[in-house]
């Protein structure tokens, strides 16, 4: 049973990752600019679903195997840590959605609102109605908890200081909150700790590998996302 939801969930990231570079392409833009609807070629997009490919056949994006590969991995890791229960159809709907923020957080230093505020209340929603099923593991009120809490605190820090830590990462720890908050407090602060080890661990690799000083801005939207998924398969997995 628990192979069969592994390997569904990597098929399902598998499939949903295909669909990330275009999006990526589009969404990468900075903050003031309008989304892109052409490719580099100047070929139109028609729309926000489909394969990173041109008129041409000509790719553009990020490489579709790496993303697809990637998200694959995170939906497989996610099943096998939940098991067969309800919450496990709202991770791996949340999962890709995590991905593409990353990648394009981590490529224009911007997370952006049409992605960010729509996964907190899809969040909050789907593990609404997780709750009304048998067997799930978490609490929905630990789950709004968790939103406001994260949210909450971020934004202590982005008040405290705005050029370490950006608005977008306020809005993103809303709906990282209500993910980790289903499984509790513990998880949270797992979550919370393992983002901030990573975004550590990253900046000391660029300063002791001279590509980047101390004072160099990371995206933080990354880490952010790592250290819930983290948190996230702990929580699950002692749930």
């Amino acid at each position: 049973m628990l192979l069969t939801l592994v390997l569904g969930g990597a098929l399902w990231g598998a499939i949903a990752g295909l669909f990330v570079p275009r999006a990526v392409h589009r969404l990468s833009v900075a903050p003031g600019e309008a989304w892109r609807d052409s490719c580099p070629d100047g070929h139109p997009l028609g729309g926000w679903l489909g394969l990173a490919r041109c008129a041409d056949r000509t790719r553009y994006g990020p490489r579709t195997t790496s993303v697809a590969t990637a998200t694959a991995l995170v939906c497989a890791a996610i099943a096998a840590a939940t098991g067969a229960r309800p919450e496990l159809a709202v991770w791996l709907l949340l999962a890709p959605v995590g991905v593409l923020l990353a990648v394009v957080d981590f490529g224009v230093h911007r997370l952006p609102d049409v992605l960010t505020l729509p996964l907190a209340v899809a969040a909050l929603v789907l593990l609404g109605g997780a709750a009304l099923l048998p067997e799930h593991a978490g609490s929905w009120i630990h789950a709004l908890y968790g939103a406001l809490g994260l949210g909450g605190a971020y934004f202590v820090l982005f008040l405290i200081s705005p050029n370490g830590m950006g608005f977008g990462d306020v809005k993103l720890a809303l709906g990282l909150g209500a993910a980790l908050g289903w499984y509790g407090w513990g998880a949270v602060l797992l979550g919370t700790f393992a983002g901030f080890l990573l975004a550590a661990l990253y900046g000391a690799g660029l300063v002791i590998a001279r590509r980047a000083g101390r004072r160099t801005a990371i995206p933080f939207g990354p880490f952010l996302i790592g250290g819930a998924f983290v948190g996230l398969l702990m929580g699950a997995y002692a749930a």
